[in-house]
């Protein structure tokens, strides 16, 4: 069961082509059966990708994201556009304690409600995109907005690349000069990191701002050059507490890079067939990004996890954890 769940959602595999390559070893799994060992499998392990969301929701920071997936309407050969929802905790880049952690989730649409109900109480900063669905997480006595750096540079990338913008150019070049300090803050303790960033990083943040918007009076206000400027402006404000919070990342890219196993999958199994297929590759997804981000093999992990999961005790289920199967197998 972990070697199918690891084949399809770590390896990209579809059950059919798994059905395909078990017929020619001579072993006759339909995929309807590999199906069902999918969800049997995963509703098993649900308790601890429940887990790893309340630690990704317990961290001071985290990263958000969702990308679309299609979805099989029943009773019809049509499919409908869902979502899965990424949220990352990765304290790393400060030498924080926690391992590294990603939570997804499954949803047959794109409202805001979702992620609201996902991160319901949470008071923590949480990196973001611009999208207007993540506002209703911020606010009084609520979650605190982090913007991404990342998403205002591919604004400028996108117009240098389509028009040879010098003004586009320049902006690329003093955001890289942000990114440049942030290399010699990553692996610092919160308070160097603060440090470092008040003394190098917040005068060229200043300066890029104030310079954003002197450019924007000298060109046609209907530009993709001034969209991508206005849309800078918006942001930056928001992109402005990592200079003050060692905590934070200039970017969302921790959220960026769990996203990118539901891309290379959904170009090859295509669509969910149902909600509780969506549902199991949200509990899968889980627990392999989670184990690859702490240098584990998934499928040596869940296997251990499967044997005894059944007998293990709800109240322990941290000791079914990545990190405590790699301190056992030590």
């Amino acid at each position: 069961m972990a070697h199918v769940l690891v084949s399809k959602y770590a390896d990209h595999l579809p059950l059919y082509r798994q059905s395909q390559i078990f017929g020619r070893e001579g072993i006759d799994l339909d995929r309807s059966t590999l199906a069902d060992w999918v969800g049997r499998s995963t509703a098993l392990l649900e308790p601890i990708a429940n887990a790893i969301g309340r630690l990704v929701r317990q961290g001071e920071a985290l990263f958000a994201d969702d990308t679309p997936v299609k979805l099989q309407t029943p009773g019809t050969k049509k499919t409908k556009t869902a979502r899965i929802w990424a949220y990352a905790r990765d304290e790393r880049p400060w030498a924080g304690s926690s391992p590294p952690l990603a939570w997804y989730q499954f949803t047959v649409d794109r409202k805001g409600e979702h992620p609201e109900g996902h991160l319901s109480g949470y008071r923590g900063w949480v990196h973001a995109d611009g999208y207007a669905g993540f506002n209703g997480l911020f606010g009084e006595n609520k979650a605190r907005e982090m913007a991404c750096m990342a998403h205002i540079r591919r604004k400028f990338v996108d117009v240098h690349a389509s028009q040879g913008s010098a003004i586009a150019a320049e902006a690329i070049q003093r955001i890289a000069k942000l990114y440049e300090i942030e290399k010699r803050a990553r692996g610092k303790p919160p308070p160097e990191r603060a440090n470092l960033r008040q003394t190098y990083a917040k005068p060229v943040f200043d300066d890029l701002e104030t310079w954003l918007g002197a450019q924007l009076t000298r060109i046609s206000g209907k530009s993709p050059l001034a969209a991508a400027i206005r849309y800078a402006l918006s942001r930056l404000p928001k992109a402005r507490p990592y200079l003050d919070n060692g905590h934070l990342e200039l970017d969302n890219n921790s959220a960026e890079r769990a996203m990118k196993p539901i891309a290379l999958g959904r170009k090859n199994y295509l669509f969910m067939g149902s909600q509780s297929g969506g549902k199991s590759a949200a509990i899968a997804y889980t627990l392999i990004e989670t184990a690859k981000l702490n240098g584990i093999d998934p499928q040596a992990w869940m296997t251990w996890v499967l044997a005894q999961i059944a007998d293990h005790k709800i109240n322990r289920i941290n000791e079914l954890m990545p990190w405590c199967y790699a301190a056992k197998a030590a």
